[in-house]
């Protein structure tokens, strides 16, 4: 391939902001397509996967597609390692103009995978063993782009043509069923992910090489506490997360090493362990910067897991920080109406939601919502369970808009909006996990705030009590998340019901609760000492109305020291080798 640059080579490079002489000759390269499109794939593979994304960035879109429809030139294209990324927001791209690339690719792939293996014929080895080879980039590359229906497709027709008579078939067969796993959990499968686990555990059993089995049961570990963790089961989640770490040795993918990490972080942060949490989702952090850089989507999964922490441990502006850091990139990687940034958009709403709480400005926390149920609509059917949480964040939303709406109908309007969200979230968490879960009492809480905005007071504390009774049996009397109801029913006791001594009660509570969690400049503690403060006055009580104002005051100071503090908890410690930060943190008291 040879060409000379010229005036309007550089005009175009200059035009899309070329920065090296490489990135000009993939411009060039890509300007005289219809020359050189025979040649594409003679190219190496990293190189391969620029002209496709320079094809796409230059509108060369029938060039591309018939490129991106042959299952070969796919297959050699992902064997480029990380920089199979860029294609992400190209396939996205091409699939929001009307070709479906993930389909077409799914429709060859299963096609190839049938006639290699019919049964009337004897089974084509060398072209089974080329196929795997492909179900496993392909079907991964789907799977991490959250076109889950195609993934799943391909993953499963391959792992149909492992051999599981033999070591490597089992080993193979064990790598597509863990992927099936986390693919499962993903698109909320959790029936079907059950199963998956069982079966993989039954074959990962059947290897006799001791290396291969630690680093099978690392990862299959890591995916079950990732179930475990959507489906609120937090002590087993827990459980699992420490056999995978124990698990983590030589020969372990570094993406697994992350995954691993993170997980585990995230069921440390539902069973309070905020030290060990923070640990675990920093050395993530570093490992995923390290070995892929800031612009990978992996990183970007660090830091959602980050933000997930900061909000937990109440460093909210900290947290909304890394969110849009998170947003940005998964933007850059995957482009407008992807799944992957319809939850960045979910989580940064509701980070935003929590951050403008007490202001009341909640335009841009709406915005993020909205665009996440936008996208997650187009992508599934209405009944599925992604769109629970999304609807849910916003509704809270509707609800504090609708508070502060002076007109009277348009604040019943917009209530009325909320309600509906709010019941088909229930819906679809009661359709998935049951009455006896921790998902399905949040939305029963959710919807007892509701109630008592539209004056419905005594729905209100028959959903406040429902969501408190499932917590404490699922949590414990003491959990972060009964506080949470606690503090609702109190406050629909005091501000609406005049029932002030059970609101007292369980303020106390509540506060006890938080302070024991969090200490005493926890941020969720000014809403119940505000509620004691009226609740005295409104009894005559102004010896314990003083007390609490004071109380307050206290508290204040606390959150100013905290605010001046957080950024804390944005140092990075210094990074550890793996092995040794595995060996350091399982010797850490639980």
């Amino acid at each position: 391939m040879g060409s000379t640059l010229d005036e309007a080579d550089v005009n175009m490079a200059a035009d899309c902001r070329v920065e090296s002489l490489y990135d000009l000759a993939a411009f060039t390269t890509v300007r005289n397509c219809d020359v050189f499109k025979s040649e594409f794939r003679s190219l190496p593979n990293a190189v391969q996967c620029d002209i496709y994304r320079t094809l796409f960035d230059t509108g060369k879109t029938e060039v591309l597609v018939a490129e991106l429809s042959d299952l070969d030139a796919v297959s050699k294209a992902l064997k480029a390692g990380d920089t199979r990324v860029k294609l992400y927001a190209v396939f996205q791209g091409l699939r929001e103009e009307g070709f479906d690339l993930s389909e077409i690719l799914t429709t060859e792939f299963i096609k190839r995978c049938e006639k290699a293996s019919h049964v009337e014929e004897k089974p084509d080895r060398q072209a089974i063993q080329k196929l795997l080879k492909t179900g496993m980039s392909l079907g991964g590359f789907l799977s991490e782009a959250g076109w889950y229906e195609n993934g799943e497709k391909i993953l499963a027709t391959s792992y149909k043509l492992c051999n599981t008579r033999e070591q490597d078939g089992c080993r193979i067969a064990t790598k597509f069923l863990t992927r099936l796993l986390h693919l499962r959990t993903a698109n909320c499968k959790f029936d079907a992910a059950k199963d998956t686990f069982r079966e993989t555990m039954d074959i990962a059993s059947k290897m006799t090489s001791k290396t291969e089995l630690d680093i099978s049961m690392a990862v299959l570990y890591g995916e079950k506490c990732g179930l475990l963790f959507a489906l609120s089961d937090y002590e087993e989640g827990y459980k699992c997360s420490m056999k995978a770490l124990q698990k983590i040795g030589p020969g372990l993918p570094m993406k697994a090493v992350v995954d691993i990490l993170r997980n585990a972080s995230k069921a440390c942060v539902v069973k309070r362990k905020f030290k060990k949490a923070e640990l675990l989702i920093k050395q993530a952090m570093f490992l995923a910067k390290q070995h892929f850089g800031c612009d990978h989507p992996k990183y970007a999964d660090t830091l959602i897991d980050y933000g997930y922490y900061l909000l937990n441990v109440d460093a909210i502006n900290l947290s909304v920080k890394v969110y849009k850091e998170a947003f940005r990139t998964r933007f850059y990687v995957f482009g407008f109406n992807n799944l992957h940034v319809a939850t960045a958009h979910e989580d940064l709403g509701y980070a935003l939601y929590v951050h403008e709480y007490s202001t009341g400005n909640f335009d841009e926390a709406r915005y993020h919502a909205e665009r996440a149920i936008s996208i997650i609509t187009k992508l599934f059917p209405d009944d599925h369970l992604l769109l629970a949480s999304s609807k849910r964040v916003k509704a809270l939303i509707l609800e504090e808009i609708a508070i502060d709406t002076p007109i009277r109908q348009k604040e019943e309007e917009i209530l009325k909006e909320a309600q509906e969200l709010h019941l088909a979230s229930l819906e679809l968490a009661r359709k998935s996990f049951g009455e006896n879960n921790v998902q399905t009492a949040k939305h029963y809480g959710n919807l007892g705030r509701l109630y008592q905005s539209m004056r419905r007071y005594e729905e209100a504390e028959t959903m406040h009590k429902k969501a408190i009774e499932i917590k404490e049996r699922i949590l414990g009397s003491e959990d972060y998340e009964v506080a949470l109801s606690l503090g609702h029913l109190a406050s629909l006791y005091n501000y609406d019901m005049e029932e002030y001594e059970k609101a007292e009660q369980l303020y106390l509570r509540s506060i006890a609760i938080g302070r024991k969690l969090f200490g005493d400049g926890y941020s969720g503690l000014e809403y119940d000492y505000r509620g004691l403060i009226n609740l005295y006055d409104s009894q005559g009580n102004f010896d314990c109305m003083e007390r609490y104002h004071q109380t307050l005051m206290d508290w204040k100071d606390l959150r100013e020291n905290a605010s001046k503090t957080e950024s804390a908890h944005d140092k990075t410690p210094d990074p550890w080798p793996t092995g040794q930060f595995i060996q350091h943190f399982l010797s850490q008291p639980d």
